[in-house]
């Protein structure tokens, strides 16, 4: 290691042991009162300045733990309670019940509810009064059989259970954790490796540090940070690597793994919790994963993870162990002191047995037994009872949590965005970076990945130029007879449908976003709304040059009316309803989580908006309780608008003399006859109608189509702005939708 990072990794503990007391004190003086973390932060960053002529530190992730930390983190917890509303299984009568079901047992459920069941629903308690703590420098695991409460407890100590849902109280360092502090200072890694797999190891870090780290750290030192944690973790072989997925190879499960915990450490969190992080992994690479764990831990974390059940290695590097049945404690302890707990308990250990395995399968028989693990639980607590009489850990904990935290963020921990600011309310802002930084890293990011898979966007252009392609073929260079404009309507309400029909490939794309983006905003790495306007931005140039492929395909080819002006106008009408069917489409995967369910109701709705448009029945004849509808159909805008473009010069005609007679049974009367029973025509009305007479308008169809409410610039700009619509409705469907809280 250089000796440049040698003085950064030192200088901390040089002017921080000796100042810290003297900045107490001097704002105690001052103020009369204990300091606050702002200020305390504040004169860090003055002293830090001072020595080395930079606020920010230089990050080290290989913290040399063998230098004393006198300011550790303690995470406590007491008598947690969770409970939730199940519905009850209904019980049939006792001839239909089969032989051997126990009547009593169900008589009992169902006669003597607990406080709060009814008859449809009953309380199942999935935590009951667990309590415990967890210290910096060490790994908590929680473990038990499925359905024992690992997770539960995971998600209550890191804030994922709604507030008035969990009983009991959650402390770091004594004082209570707020929401926005513990999302700040802390990080979750879930059980699945949520990444996206077209991207490097090295990028997907990257990308995290672009979000987490704060924008006062340069980018070369957001990059040293990402090198050092690569190598912490172990990754260096694979940095280069893609993710990958089932159609793309990859880096390894143990690796993707150490990956999706690495996204979540890369600012360095005082608290990490992960959910079962060795699952599914070989032994070798649990391992591993949980050796990073022990060193993560050992530079200054709080480390709580469940597991199911570790190997032998995995145990030698954990530190505190909470075995859980059914939501109650069993055992809260050391790894050491397990074989003497089961012994005093009348289970001892066999001497070459794995001590969880056995602590497991012995849980497990309880479970099954008629007493369940009740005495186990009970003798646990009178363990605890005894041990802390017998020996109670001294409390190393010396300074309140804010100055803590100063001290923590001094000696490197990058908490986002530490604020200097003596007046701030808050310790920290909530982002660690503005609004247009994380508009910019999410762009690139998308940019980034449909680059990786250009054959998303190849096909869904080459579906816009085949339908392009058939329907100038179909209608190719309709004339201006009234057989034309009957042939243009159905052109033009076909070609507004598949244009919206189009849009429907969108919905898949934030559905497998989705999980990537609730853990991302999670822990507050950016806002929904920055997600929202990238998406949509990086949407508009593909949806630009659909438009362009289409109208350029359509336009010349059917004999559309208007020339350049018209091609034009054309072009912006295609490219507003690309963007209000994609934005449509967008908003329903944000409401709709699965994308089968997704694609019906796009195929339905858009069917109803084509019905409701006014090409197959026109405005005046739809039913009054259905005229809702046909102002709501996004198809009704721009088909209006283009059939005005076509049809507004009235100057053009579309029917001229004999040719009033082609849509009636006349049509078929030879055109001898056609003209004579115009000129008895003419005679009758007292007015001169020749064969060149014009007897229809562009403007008269337009009438007969029932559009004349609004013009096309008021049509094209109602379309736009549905498009903005149902983009601020995907927002408050994300802001409402991903809390990602139990309730």
């Amino acid at each position: 290691m250089s000796s440049d990072n040698n003085h950064h990794r030192n200088s901390p503990s040089q002017y921080f042991q000796h100042s810290l007391e003297l900045i107490a004190g001097e704002l105690s003086t001052a103020t009369g009162a204990s300091p606050t973390l702002g200020q305390l932060l504040k004169h860090v960053g003055d002293t830090r300045k001072e020595a080395t002529g930079d606020e920010t530190p230089v990050h080290e992730v290989l913290v040399d733990v063998t230098e004393p930390r006198p300011i550790p983190f303690v995470l406590s917890f007491n008598n947690l309670t969770y409970s939730v509303k199940v519905p009850r299984k209904m019980t049939l009568p006792g001839f239909f019940r089969r032989r051997g079901g126990s009547a009593a047992a169900d008589a009992a459920i169902v006669d003597n509810p607990l406080a709060g069941d009814s008859y449809f629903t009953r309380t199942k308690t999935l935590l009951n009064e667990i309590s415990g703590e967890a210290r910096d420098g060490e790994i908590l695991a929680v473990l038990g059989a499925s359905g024992s409460g690992k997770s539960t407890l995971i998600d209550a100590l890191a804030n994922r259970i709604a507030k008035g849902s969990l009983k009991g109280n959650i402390t770091l360092n004594g004082e209570a954790l707020e929401s926005r502090m513990l999302k700040v200072i802390s990080a979750y890694v879930m059980q699945d490796d949520l990444l996206f797999p077209m991207l490097t190891v090295e990028e997907t870090l990257m990308f995290a540090a672009e979000f987490r780290l704060p924008r006062t750290l340069s980018k070369s030192k957001k990059k040293m940070r990402v090198q050092a944690l690569i190598d912490q973790l172990g990754l260096r072989n694979a940095a280069k690597t893609v993710i990958g997925d089932e159609g793309h190879r990859g880096v390894s499960g143990g690796e993707r793994r150490r990956v999706s915990i690495g996204i979540d450490i890369i600012h360095d969190p005082i608290i990490l919790f992960l959910d079962e992080p060795t699952s599914g992994l070989d032994s070798t690479s649990a391992f591993m994963v949980v050796k990073v764990l022990q060193r993560i831990a050992q530079s200054g974390s709080i480390v709580v993870m469940s597991v199911h059940q570790p190997s032998y290695r995995i145990l030698g590097l954990l530190d505190r162990l909470i075995f859980l049945s059914r939501g109650q404690t069993v055992y809260s302890g050391s790894p050491k002191t397990l074989p003497l707990y089961f012994s005093e308990f009348g289970y001892p250990i066999p001497e070459n047995e794995n001590k969880t395995e056995f602590a497991l399968d012995l849980i497990r028989e309880l479970e099954g037994s008629p007493g369940g693990t009740k005495s186990l639980v009970e003798f646990n607590k009178s363990w605890q009872s005894m041990k802390h009489t017998r020996d109670s850990e001294p409390d190393r904990v010396g300074l309140s949590l804010k100055e803590a935290i100063s001290a923590s963020i001094s000696r490197g921990k990058l908490v986002p965005g530490a604020t200097n600011d003596v007046n701030s309310t808050s310790m920290v802002p909530t982002f660690a970076n503005p609004f247009w930084k994380e508009m910019v890293v999410l762009s690139n990011r998308s940019i980034l990945n449909l680059r990786r898979m250009p054959e998303l966007f190849g096909i869904r252009l080459a579906a816009v130029l085949v339908t392009g392609f058939i329907l100038a073929t179909v209608f190719w260079q309709l004339d201006n007879s009234p057989k034309g404009v009957q042939e243009r309507l159905g052109f033009f309400a076909f070609a507004m449908s598949t244009t919206y029909y189009t849009c429907a490939d969108a919905l898949p794309v934030f559905l497998q976003e989705r999980y990537i983006f609730m853990r991302e905003t999670a822990y507050n790495a950016y806002r929904r709304l920055s997600y929202v306007i990238s998406n949509a931005l990086v949407t508009l140039p593909g949806l630009i040059l659909l438009s362009f492929a289409f109208s350029m395909t359509t336009f010349w080819a059917v004999g559309l009316d208007g020339g350049l002006s018209g091609f034009l106008f054309y072009f912006l009408i295609m490219f507003a309803s690309f963007w209000s069917g994609s934005s449509f489409v967008t908003f329903l995967s944000g409401v709709v989580p699965h994308v089968m369910l997704g694609y019906t109701i796009v195929v339905a709705v858009l069917a109803y908006f084509l019905l409701f448009s006014g090409f197959f029945i026109n405005r005046d004849r739809i039913p009054g309780y259905w005229i809702w509808f046909h102002y709501l159909s996004l198809v009704k805008y721009p088909y209006e608008a283009v059939l005005q473009n076509e049809f507004e010069n009235p100057a053009k005609c579309f029917v001229r003399g004999i040719q009033i007679f082609d849509n009636s049974p006349l049509g078929a009367v030879p055109p001898a006859m056609k003209v004579r029973l115009l000129q008895s025509l003419s005679n009758t009305l007292g007015m001169r109608i020749t064969s060149s007479t014009c007897m229809t308008t562009g403007l008269d169809i337009l009438k007969q189509e029932g559009i004349t409410d609004l013009s096309k610039w008021n049509c094209l700009l109602i379309t736009v702005a549905w498009g903005f619509l149902f983009r601020i409705l995907f927002y408050f469907s994300l802001l409402l939708g991903s809390k990602n809280k139990r309730s």
